[in-house]
């Protein structure tokens, strides 16, 4: 999960201020300690954490928390904020030029995932109502091209390329010129990258930034290499000026350095985050939401902004009426399980909500092929089956097990979830209003 080790060490750190009644400037300080190696541990730049720690000591030894009733909640709110201020403060939006089309460039090192979210971000702006174009200006990397034409397809956007021959600078000023003949408002460079920063490379994306001046420069870091992402991040805006950053695999074991340094090391924010594989795994950057997340408070928003999009108001109350008139279907239930798959990663999910303990959950991942396997039994029931799930018998459940490439345990444990998860609903449909009257993001 996000920043689950350096959730655990805070955690750890803070309850020192329990229990203590009045804190003394020395219970502070000694505190103070633990969260400074809990940053530590994380890779977070050594001059970030030395600063964060002085910041948050100034205030937590001030009469406000020594003085407090309840000292442990003044000092995570102090840090909270500060976190808040380290990342950004606020949430800072693509910049959209008022004369179209907008020119993305898109910089960044070899296997940092440069392409794939030069796609993301086109594809979540395209759900916003843009038209955007991917230039390939990668003429160096084998089948470079060919990777961000798969992505294109993918996503349903098209691709401008003009094959290896001829110069990145070209390709991108060419590009331009067919979004502008298309009707193309947004145009992403995806550029070349090797895998160190050298002077051929930085050369040629100070001659392609001349050549098209980009309306915004994103930087497409590697979270998972915590120090070494600030480092090139740092290289590449003193170079480029760049305007944004993106930080990748931001779902992986990262220890979160890179999201805690960026912003403070090259002032310039962080715009989105790659949580994941598929290509509408990226989010925008909320400092507010990322501190939460790390004083393991969860995300509450962003949990909910992926129920929504996942959820329209005609299904929730389609659902409701099902669960109050005792008509939920195995039908239904293979559509929420749809719907749960799109809202993103399950373990990330469970991250999001308030109150769960990290630590406990660390082991217990959740098994996404166990959601492949339900599907799979369903689609092999007949449509009678599916709507009267008390005709399978034993031989049809034979039947079902062999076409899904299961076992008939596997579909008598369905059965028998199913079952349970009806007796379960029509207990609270007696006594209770589903969803306390409100429009619920969630199906399940």
């Amino acid at each position: 999960m996000l920043f689950q080790s350096l959730t655990e060490k805070l955690t750890n750190a803070f309850k020192k201020f329990r229990n203590r009644g009045k804190l003394t400037e020395a219970d502070v300080k000694e505190g103070m300690r633990e969260v400074k190696l809990a940053l530590l541990e994380a890779d977070v730049n050594f001059k970030v954490v030395k600063d964060f720690i002085k910041a948050v000591t100034e205030r937590a030894v001030g009469t406000q928390v020594l003085e407090s009733l309840m000292p442990d909640q003044q000092i995570i709110k102090i840090v909270n904020e500060e976190l808040i201020k380290l990342m950004g403060s606020e949430s800072a939006k693509l910049e959209i030029s008022s004369r179209p089309p907008t020119v993305v460039m898109m910089v960044g090192l070899q296997g940092a995932g440069k392409t794939t979210h030069t796609g993301k971000i086109a594809n979540m702006l395209k759900h916003k109502g843009k038209n955007p174009l991917l230039v390939a200006c990668d003429v160096y990397r084998p089948a470079a091209i060919d990777q961000l034409k798969i992505v294109g397809d993918t996503v349903n956007i098209p691709v401008f390329s003009m094959g290896t021959k001829i110069s990145p600078v070209e390709i991108a000023k060419a590009g331009i010129e067919h979004a502008k003949k298309n009707g193309h408002d947004m145009v992403f460079i995806d550029t070349a990258g090797r895998l160190h920063i050298d002077e051929e490379l930085m050369g040629e994306l100070v001659k392609i930034k001349g050549a098209v001046n980009p309306t915004e420069i994103l930087l497409v870091v590697d979270a998972m290499t915590g120090q070494d992402a600030v480092n090139v991040a740092k290289t590449f805006n003193e170079l480029l000026d760049i305007t944004g950053v993106v930080l990748t695999k931001m779902d992986g074991d990262t220890r979160g350095g890179a999201a805690l340094s960026v912003k403070y090391i090259t002032g310039k924010p962080i715009k989105f985050i790659g949580t994941g594989e598929k290509l509408d795994a990226i989010e925008l950057f909320h400092p507010d939401r990322m501190a939460s997340r790390i004083l393991g408070m969860g995300d509450v928003l962003s949990l909910i902004e992926k129920a929504e999009a996942a959820y329209d108001e005609k299904q929730a109350k389609e659902l409701e009426k099902k669960f109050r008139e005792q008509t939920f279907t195995l039908d239904d239930f293979l559509a929420q399980l749809y719907q749960l798959k799109k809202m993103g990663n399950l373990n990330q999910l469970i991250g999001m909500m308030p109150g769960v303990n990290a630590g406990a959950l660390k082991d217990a991942q959740v098994d996404e092929k166990q959601m492949t396997r339900i599907e799979a039994i369903i689609l092999s029931m007949t449509k009678e089956e599916r709507l009267r799930p008390e005709l399978i018998n034993g031989s049809r459940r034979r039947r079902i097990a062999k076409g899904s490439g299961t076992s008939v345990e596997d579909v008598n444990k369905l059965l028998r979830q199913f079952d349970q998860m009806k007796k379960m609903m029509k207990q609270f449909s007696g006594k209770h209003r589903f969803f306390g009257g409100r429009k619920s993001p969630f199906g399940m």
